[in-house]
């Protein structure tokens, strides 16, 4: 997979669970089996912000010249987020936080962390434009 398909499917990924967490944050957090009080709808929405515009970023970002700084810069601190994201929702997970479909998100987040450190570590960004194998 190259950066850039990484890249774009993060960006839809985001918009998948990002306009729902925005426009709808009660309905889509129970079927986690998470419940909101009043606050925990406005920082729910918050969140759903703030992953629409990861989504943008990463997705106006996606076909970036390989040897830009700033893309080096961004897919650091997507590994940073989600590996940091991961380890929140792992803990949350364990503690019964949310129900057995919260293993997705589990999921999602250490694919991503992964991923995006296998192009930040293992994979300078400068080598990105061709596929891996």
């Amino acid at each position: 997979m190259k950066l850039t398909n990484l890249m774009a499917v993060k960006s839809i990924v985001c918009f998948v669970f990002g306009i729902p967490m925005l426009l709808a944050p009660v309905p889509l957090l129970i079927l986690f089996g998470i419940t909101l009080d009043p606050g925990g709808r406005l920082i729910a929405q918050l969140l759903g912000a703030m992953v629409i515009l990861l989504g943008t970023l990463l997705w106006l970002a996606r076909n970036a010249d390989a040897s830009d700084p700033a893309l080096r810069a961004i897919v650091f601190a997507v590994v940073v987020g989600d590996t940091i994201g991961f380890v929140v929702l792992l803990l949350g997970q364990l503690a019964g936080v949310t129900n057995a479909l919260g293993w997705i998100n589990v999921a999602i987040w250490l694919f991503f962390a992964l991923s995006f450190g296998y192009f930040q570590f293992a994979r300078p960004v400068a080598q990105t434009k061709t596929s891996i194998s």
